[in-house]
């Protein structure tokens, strides 16, 4: 498992939020699944990727079908709800800029392997 929050302070702890620092993140992560991949292994990568171009670059490195993509569907109100970390009373603060969501803009893709609609399924769901 490749986690977006575990990777910012090991690999990444140079990036910061901007939308080239987010296409770097993504730009290593997917190298950094790739050389998992071409060894063998299974590697699940959670983390928010912001624009299409990046998600599609990341694609392109893999073979057709070992990039099943899943899109966790969840409406702000919902997110915010629920905000174990308290990023978005952060947010809201103005304590941390440039929030996926609020003031950095999420593209979602046309198509995906998998949507789970998380608003009205369980964690066991």
């Amino acid at each position: 498992m490749l986690d977006g929050d575990n990777i910012r302070q090991g690999l990444n702890p140079d990036l910061g939020f901007s939308d080239a620092d987010r296409a770097e993140n993504i730009h290593r992560i997917a190298q950094v699944a790739r050389l998992f991949v071409d060894a063998g292994v299974i590697v699940a990568v959670a983390l928010i990727s912001l624009f299409r171009a990046e998600r599609d670059a990341a694609r392109a490195l893999f073979a057709q079908g070992d990039f099943p993509e899943v899109f966790v569907d969840v409406p702000l109100a919902v997110a915010e709800g629920r905000d174990p970390k308290g990023l978005y009373r952060k947010v809201r603060s103005g304590a941390l800029p440039q929030f996926i969501g609020i003031e950095s803009p999420y593209e979602p893709r046309q198509t995906t392997e998998l949507v789970l609609p998380t608003a009205h399924l369980t964690p066991a769901e």
